[in-house]
């Protein structure tokens, strides 16, 4: 088992930068295939990005594709999520969570076993 913990949220305006991280709690960090979602108000929870136990494989969801980059730090327990050139309708409460699932870079929340509380996000026009 894992525990997640995001931080690095905030207000931002449109064009800006955000750094996000998720630290994890547990000896196992290495053997989750992790990944970032976001929830805007009235929205579904939505994809992302995710990342391979090694750091090797990425994917993203074309929304962000070319702004946003996930990356792990394995020896600290953390993961990423490097937010630039960030948009209004980028607004959400971003989650990172944990697949026991290695390497299969997954976009289906559901498929995801653990999750932090999240850590908001705005960005002003």
């Amino acid at each position: 088992q894992v525990q997640l913990g995001e931080s690095g949220g905030g207000l931002v305006q449109a064009g800006g930068s955000l750094r996000l991280s998720c630290a994890a709690s547990g000896r196992t960090f290495t053997t989750y295939t992790m990944g970032w979602f976001r929830q805007g108000p009235g929205k579904e929870r939505e994809f992302v990005a995710a990342i391979s136990t090694s750091g090797g494989m990425t994917y993203y969801s074309d929304s962000v594709k070319g702004r946003f980059t996930i990356s792990r730090d394995n020896a600290k327990n953390t993961v990423y999520l490097q937010m630039n050139s960030l948009k209004p309708e980028d607004t959400a409460i971003y989650y990172c969570a944990a697949d026991r699932q290695q390497n299969i870079l997954r976009a289906s929340w559901t498929t995801y076993d653990y999750w932090g509380q999240g850590t908001q996000v705005t960005v002003s026009s």
